[in-house]
């Protein structure tokens, strides 16, 4: 159902690969609630991807690119103003990719070069899209700039590797930027926390469909949803959260306030055995 929220507003979303992405769910309620909107993803992506049927779906353009060249970042935003005719009210950064967990390099054993292109890919390509954007000024006064984030950011998670380092960049830059975007433009920086959520890039992490259990029995509310999240964004984009910027908000179900539930615990009991040991036996804790 519809509330209007984002009538007339315009929007760029980042990352949308195909119908498990976050990034999909939150395309398709922001036009629902009155936004027009581009799509952009590497070349890549929109070939390997189906983001093409969602543009059609929703009427949207997509533009390839790489989020972590300026030239490509300053290409969008000029394309997005010219194709939807005005300033960007909302950005969505929903973009991470780990090569080191990709191809299971543990965290005691980082290819450096790896780690390079995790942090510049997951976090960097958000502090080069806000400065992008400040440049050119291509955002309204007032608008609403989100990125997705993981509580792995504060916590360590069994298998979430270097991933780890850049979602905890991201909320830094959410953050940094907040203070100098709010104070000159009124610009909104936020990151959202969000359940581990099955998606292209979730699936790849070591043990995901445990930690997607573990965290479901953890959670009062149980795991938030992809589309649990979208709907999170769309407050966030909206007009009802003009004063809330620099914040790391949570929608995880509850997962972040725990430390032990009965279901967690009763799971736990069940099993005392470790899975996760390499072929002397020994316990892998990376």
């Amino acid at each position: 159902m519809s509330n209007n929220l984002l009538k007339g507003k315009r929007g760029i979303i980042f990352g949308a690969l195909n119908d498990m992405s976050i990034a999909w769910k939150v395309a398709e309620r922001a036009v629902e609630e009155g936004a027009s909107i581009t799509l952009t993803n590497t070349a890549l992506a929109v070939r390997m991807g189906t983001i093409s049927e969602l543009a059609t779906k929703l009427n949207a353009e997509v533009i390839p690119a790489d989020a972590t060249k300026v030239e490509d970042l300053e290409m969008v935003f000029t394309k997005s103003q010219e194709i939807l005719g005005g300033k960007i009210d909302f950005v969505l950064h929903s973009i991470g990719m780990s090569p080191n967990v990709r191809k299971k390099r543990t965290y005691d054993d980082l290819d450096y070069n790896l780690l390079n292109s995790t942090l510049d890919i997951s976090a960097i390509s958000f502090h080069k899209m806000i400065q992008v954007a400040k440049k050119m000024d291509a955002i309204s006064e007032g608008g609403s700039i989100l990125a997705l984030s993981y509580v792995a950011a504060q916590r360590t998670f069994f298998g979430y590797n270097d991933m780890a380092d850049a979602k905890a960049m991201l909320e830094s830059i959410a953050r940094s930027f907040g203070y100098i975007y709010g104070r000159e433009k009124g610009v909104r920086i936020n990151t959202i926390s969000q359940s581990p959520t099955m998606t292209t890039a979730g699936s790849g992490i070591k043990g995901f469909d445990g930690l997607l259990d573990f965290s479901n029995r953890m959670s009062p509310l149980g795991n938030a949803s992809a589309e649990d999240c979208a709907d999170y964004c769309i407050v966030m984009f909206s007009d009802l959260t003009k004063k809330v910027t620099m914040q790391n908000l949570y929608n995880d179900g509850g997962l972040s306030s725990m430390g032990m539930s009965l279901r967690a615990m009763t799971q736990y009991n069940k099993s005392f055995e470790n899975d996760f040991t390499d072929e002397n036996g020994n316990i892998i804790y990376g």
